[in-house]
């Protein structure tokens, strides 16, 4: 997390409604040079002046998008870090990216850095390979780590790890996966992004050769999707601790852990979705016995396991939007966004809860508040842009290759700049 200096006193002396007509008054004199995003998850008073709504890259493509359109130059984004660098890296370098508050992080983002899983790839590649292998890893198509690995019955085969990531994660992994032959997913496209690497990813798989995947930051998206793929979560995946004190430094695992796994899961997780268990799907069920329990795929397993649906953060609004007159539905995600939804839904005769009542809110975008939003808004205005989110050129080199991966293979188009390293 970076760190925040704190704001003139005359900002937190100001009422709400001073602040609310305050900011309005700035957006409407930055006029068409300014957009605004505000991530489903935001608070609704900061929310309220976002241009666009939605989730993590969905909001940079809408940028990305409206810059093209009407030429802004400044995109102030209402979410937390990584979700500013995407936006940086999906803009013309002429565009300003700007969180209002640099503490404004994300913990499961935090979870992996480049380091760690530098270290992790080549501790992987030493465990699959066999004795005075150079299992290494070059840039570009061929990125992917390769080896002749040895399977648990003694035998020899070839043997391909390919990286994947969750949006949820910084820049430097985004590149780090572009480098090694890997490629990003969404929540909800990480089966397609699953299939696309197990079939050989950036080159077809070979008649007896083995993929497997690595797959960070989240286990629970991990875990979730490749079980609801058919693999199971115990004999065909293992979890890599970047924080295990092992000796050897194999993230908590030996060898043979990794030579029989599929997927070799991240341990990181989302902080909010981690807060709901099992016993409150038991729980919601006895009061509404009528209920559908939707989650979100970064809820653990045996949430997952009990819930009626799993979706997106686009998927969970899409299904309460579209639902029937008079259901109950209660959502297992961020209770800024439940609410809203339940708001919204009491019009239809839709009673929508959230499927716990801890607090389950991203503590670190809610550091977002009027006040800082006021103060960005201010210092455009006099022509100074503060907490500026920059992506180094070649981070955003690779970062953009990974990101071509997934919106290639799942019909989206590329957004290949011209700066993008060639591939096949």
């Amino acid at each position: 997390m970076l760190w925040q200096p704190a704001l003139p006193d005359r900002y937190h002396a100001m009422s709400d409604d001073e602040l609310i007509a305050a900011i309005d008054a700035r957006k409407a004199e930055l006029g068409d040079r300014l957009v605004i995003l505000g991530h489903h998850y935001q608070q609704d008073d900061v929310i309220r002046f976002a241009d666009f709504t939605g989730d993590s890259f969905k909001l940079s493509q809408l940028a990305a998008e409206r810059v093209e359109e009407v030429g802004a130059k400044y995109v102030v984004f209402a979410g937390v870090h990584f979700m500013a660098e995407s936006a940086d890296i999906l803009t013309p370098d002429d565009v300003t990216v700007i969180l209002p508050d640099l503490g404004a992080g994300c913990s499961m983002a935090d979870m992996a850095d480049h380091d760690e899983a530098t270290h992790a790839w080549e501790m992987i590649a030493k465990a699959l390979g066999t004795e005075g292998s150079s299992h290494r890893a070059t840039e570009g198509v061929d990125g992917e780590s390769s080896s002749m690995a040895r399977s648990l019955d003694g035998s020899v085969a070839s043997c391909r790890v390919i990286p994947i990531c969750y949006m949820n994660c910084s820049a430097a992994i985004k590149s780090f996966v572009g480098r090694h032959g890997g490629a990003v997913c969404t929540s909800s496209n990480c089966e397609a992004v699953f299939d696309w690497a197990l079939a050989g990813g950036t080159k077809p798989k070979a008649e007896g050769e083995q993929i497997k995947i690595l797959f960070l930051p989240d286990q629970h998206l991990g875990r979730n999707t490749a079980a609801a793929m058919g693999y199971d979560p115990v004999t065909q995946m293992c979890l890599w601790d970047p924080k295990s004190n092992d000796l050897v430094g194999m993230g908590g695992l030996d060898s043979d852990d990794i030579r029989r796994s599929t997927f070799i899961l991240w341990k990181g997780h989302c902080s909010v979705h981690k807060l709901f268990r099992a016993e409150h799907v038991d729980q919601v069920r006895a009061d509404w016995p009528d209920v559908t329990v939707m989650v979100h795929p970064e809820c653990a397993y045996e949430v997952v396991q009990k819930a009626d649906r799993v979706g997106s953060t686009e998927g969970i609004r899409k299904a309460v939007e579209e639902a029937e007159s008079g259901s109950r539905w209660a959502i297992g995600t961020e209770v800024h966004m439940v609410n809203r939804l339940a708001n919204e839904a009491k019009a239809r005769d839709v009673e929508v809860r959230i499927l716990s009542d801890c607090q389950c809110l991203c503590t670190t975008m809610y550091r977002i508040d009027l006040p800082h939003l006021l103060w960005t808004l201010d210092k455009l205005a006099e022509g100074e842009a503060v907490n500026v989110i920059k992506v180094d050129d070649e981070t955003r080199k690779w970062a953009l290759v990974a990101l071509d991966r997934m919106l290639e293979l799942v019909g989206s188009g590329t957004l290949r700049k011209s700066d993008a390293p060639s591939r096949v």
